[in-house]
């Protein structure tokens, strides 16, 4: 069974910064391609950085210069760090996983960007 679950989400003012993880279990974490969502009210969910098991990332335009995708193999967790926060950031944040032919998510951490 896959199971993702993500942490580190908060509130923060315009400019801050937080780290979001995911903990990964039941996949070959190595060989796989973590993915980080997000999703505001009344938006659909966009992809916002994706990396492949050998450390090739990919970012959204929106986000790039800012956040930065990383993975740890070994403790089987993903990290988002989020810099130079903006309100419309503000969203709930989901891990992603593909794993034969299916989309595994996490519960979501929610990120609030307001002064």
């Amino acid at each position: 069974q896959v199971i993702l679950v993500e942490s580190g989400g908060g509130l923060v003012q315009p400019g801050g910064s937080l780290t979001l993880s995911c903990a990964a279990r039941g996949i070959n974490f190595r060989l796989y391609t973590m993915n980080w969502y997000r999703q505001s009210p009344g938006k659909e969910r966009e992809l916002v950085a994706s990396i492949k098991g050998g450390g090739e990332t990919n970012y959204a335009d929106s986000v790039k210069g800012r956040f930065a995708i990383s993975r740890d193999n070994v403790r089987r967790t993903t990290f988002l760090k989020t810099d130079d926060l903006k309100p419309e950031d503000t969203a709930m944040y989901y891990c992603n996983v593909r794993h034969q032919g299916r989309n595994f998510w996490g519960q979501g951490t929610q990120v609030t960007i307001s002064s």
